[in-house]
């Protein structure tokens, strides 16, 4: 099949090709290779990550700048975060789950990252019911907000200098996209219907995924890898191309927001706020080494299911949640402190186990 490599951020996915000719993912326990041993290779790791963080933050500046400069408004970031929602985040998703491999869905790792995306966001669950009292569509932001991980823009070159194979980001990734992101989009779309006074019937909420262009992209993708079949290449050369669109699109939004929106942390959302990125952060990182341990995964592999834990809220959530009009501010907020504090976790985690 031709599959084009997804392009995420100026990163491209490398997908190595199978035997069989199918690119793809290669396995990372096959790939147990030593993490950054050496105090040098570790520094130059960090080094590399940071520099990653930098080129994020960049792009977010030249939002904030179009943002203070009157550029773009309130109607120029809503404008790119349905083009990112309605066409460009289809085509990307389309593009990575066509070209992956549905084995790391199997993979030993991805228990614990699983087994850690869980307490986050069940631990949320519970401060929403005895605290911020959500409806749904708001309890489902914040969920995601406190689990579900920037593993594409910003894991991707992480995993490459940090952990020395962009390939240990595969599991996340395709569980995020093929899983988590279709349930939160479900319940997004049963609560925006419910606020509307829609009563849907069984068949309704049954065929209501159907209907989110994201979770389309993402079932052409699973039909296309699953049959194998070969798509013409100016298709997926153009579906590529639109999926490069994404990645930029959401970033400049999230500038503008910060621009114009309050600042980050303060306001009477802000327990909520804090309240994630303790989950997030420390509880979420903490639970991936622990069940890990309990596994029995080598060092190495402790080391990676912790960085993947430890990556912040991706910046999806924040163009989820405006889409939605559901808690863009909390949305907006964890996205901004988890990807400063994300920081000083790796950098420690890298000390200790790396």
């Amino acid at each position: 099949m031709t599959t084009p490599k997804p392009a995420v951020a100026g990163h491209f996915v490398e997908m190595l090709p199978s035997s069989n000719g199918k690119p793809s993912f290669t396995n990372p326990t096959a790939h147990n290779r030593a993490i950054a041993c050496s105090s040098g290779e570790a520094s130059g790791g960090v080094l590399a990550a940071l520099s990653g963080f930098a080129i994020i933050w960049t792009v977010v500046a030249v939002g904030w700048l179009l943002a203070h400069t009157g550029t773009v408004g309130d109607s120029g970031q809503a404008f790119l975060n349905k083009m990112a929602f309605m066409a460009a985040s289809p085509a990307l998703l389309f593009t990575i789950v066509a070209g992956g491999s549905l084995d790391h869905l199997f993979s030993t790792t991805l228990l614990a990252s699983v087994a850690a995306i869980a307490v986050s966001a069940g631990l949320y669950l519970i401060a929403n019911r005895l605290f911020f009292r959500h409806s749904l569509g708001g309890t489902t932001i914040g969920w995601m907000a406190a689990s579900y991980t920037n593993a594409g823009n910003l894991g991707l070159p992480i995993a490459l200098h940090l952990l020395g194979d962009m390939t240990w980001m595969a599991p996340i990734l395709l569980l995020q996209v093929a899983i988590l992101q279709p349930f939160g989009l479900a319940s997004l779309d049963a609560a925006a219907a419910h606020a509307k006074g829609v009563r849907l019937s069984v068949a309704s909420h049954l065929t209501l995924p159907f209907r989110n262009p994201i979770t389309v992209g993402i079932l052409a993708g699973l039909v296309v890898n699953l049959t194998r079949v070969t798509l013409p290449e100016w298709l997926t050369s153009a579906i590529s191309m639109v999926g490069a669109m994404a990645v930029p699109m959401m970033l400049i939004a999230f500038g503008v927001s910060l621009r114009l929106d309050p600042l980050p942390g303060t306001g009477p959302h802000a327990r909520e706020v804090w309240t994630i990125q303790v989950l997030k952060m420390l509880v979420m990182p903490l639970t991936a080494i622990g069940v890990g341990v309990l596994l029995g995964l080598p060092r190495a592999q402790l080391f990676a299911v912790g960085v993947i834990a430890a990556l912040p809220t991706a910046q999806n959530i924040f163009v989820i949640a405006s889409r939605y009009r559901e808690s863009m501010p909390v949305a907006r907020d964890c996205v901004f402190w988890s990807t400063i504090l994300t920081v000083p976790v790796i950098v420690a985690m890298s000390a200790v186990l790396g």
